[in-house]
């Protein structure tokens, strides 16, 4: 079989997984091979690919490039929504999520907002993608190689480091705005929070809690008490902060 020679614009912010940063490149293949084998040896994730164009016809991953072709290559973004919108292979209302170990500051405001997030600093990779295959949760990692295993249905790859900037990336990709609810969920465990009477759990407040506290929620999977002390203001100004910048207002 002679050579392929397959030409691919990545659009968007998809260059960001691209060595050399250019929106398109060239690959040369010895024998036919599936479109998504493709993208992934250039670095992209199939999780992060919402619509292919192969000579300006939408396929899926599993197309097989027997021929020199064209092939484009589009993230998910609102701004290519007029472009075969039934061809599309994302799915962009999610609200379940497991995530992995490095991301523990991410997972906390994540919950905070009432997110549900699976996670353990220590879980292991083929647990990792066990947890989102079988509960059916989108994989949050800064590790581009979990995301290219072909069972992982739905994923996100966090472009910044910064847990602030990570939260608002997973809140736009999965158009999270309207599911937030905070404080409805345990920052340990991440089960939902129930309300209780301060006579069920006062056995686990501290002295002066008990004194100047009447309103308390129970987490209904570990147990843990919460209450509005002094941290509760810190965390108003961290939702307020995510809110506003979500929407693109000032907080000023």
């Amino acid at each position: 079989m002679s050579s392929l020679k397959i030409r691919l614009t990545f659009h968007g912010d998809l260059a960001f997984f691209l060595k050399s940063k250019a929106a398109a490149s060239e690959r040369q293949l010895s024998e036919k091979s599936s479109v998504k084998d493709v993208i992934e040896a250039c670095g992209v994730p199939h999780t992060e690919v919402d619509l292919i164009l192969v000579n300006d016809q939408p396929v899926d991953f599993a197309a097989i490039l027997t021929q020199d072709v064209e092939v484009d290559v589009y993230p998910p973004n609102e701004t290519y929504s007029p472009l075969f919108p039934e061809d599309r292979l994302q799915v962009r209302n999610i609200e379940k999520f497991v995530a992995n170990g490095h991301l523990g500051k991410l997972v906390r405001d994540l919950r905070l907002l009432g997110i549900d997030v699976a996670y353990d600093p220590l879980v292991e990779d083929q647990q990792l993608v066990r947890i989102a295959t079988s509960e059916n949760r989108a994989l949050l990692t800064r590790d581009r190689r979990l995301l290219m295993y072909a069972i992982i249905r739905h994923g996100y790859y966090l472009r910044s480091q910064d847990p602030l900037e990570q939260t608002l990336e997973v809140l736009r990709r999965f158009d999270l705005g309207s599911a937030l609810a905070p404080f409805t969920r345990c920052l340990r465990c991440n089960a939902p929070l129930e309300p209780a009477e301060k006579a069920n759990v006062i056995g686990q407040l501290e002295p002066l809690t008990k004194i100047y506290y009447e309103q308390f929620r129970r987490c209904s999977g570990c147990g843990q008490v919460y209450w509005s002390g002094s941290h509760f203001q810190k965390l108003q100004r961290r939702i307020a902060t995510i809110r506003s910048r979500l929407t693109g207002e000032s907080t000023e």
